[in-house]
């Protein structure tokens, strides 16, 4: 049986690489803090476009029409209160 990965919390995993992003921008990390961190920043971004693409094929399979066709329809963001 396959085992689904982990799902992230999309998020959180952004504010991660935010945080990552800053403390290299900053240059006070160590030559091997900087690689450390480097490396932990491109598996936040792959997890991230992992979970991006699940979530564009999630929202392909329910916007089909029962031929199998793709229909766009307009997007609403919920406005704020």
């Amino acid at each position: 049986m396959a085992t689904r990965k982990k799902s992230i919390n999309f998020e959180t995993s952004l504010t991660q690489l935010e945080e990552l992003v800053n403390a290299l921008e900053s240059g006070e990390l160590s030559l091997e803090d900087s690689l450390k961190s480097f490396e932990k920043g491109i598996r936040i971004t792959r997890e991230c476009n992992d979970a991006l693409k699940e979530a564009s094929q999630r929202v392909e399979l329910l916007t089909r029409n029962p031929q199998g066709d793709l229909e766009a329809e307009p997007f609403d963001a919920p406005e704020a209160n």
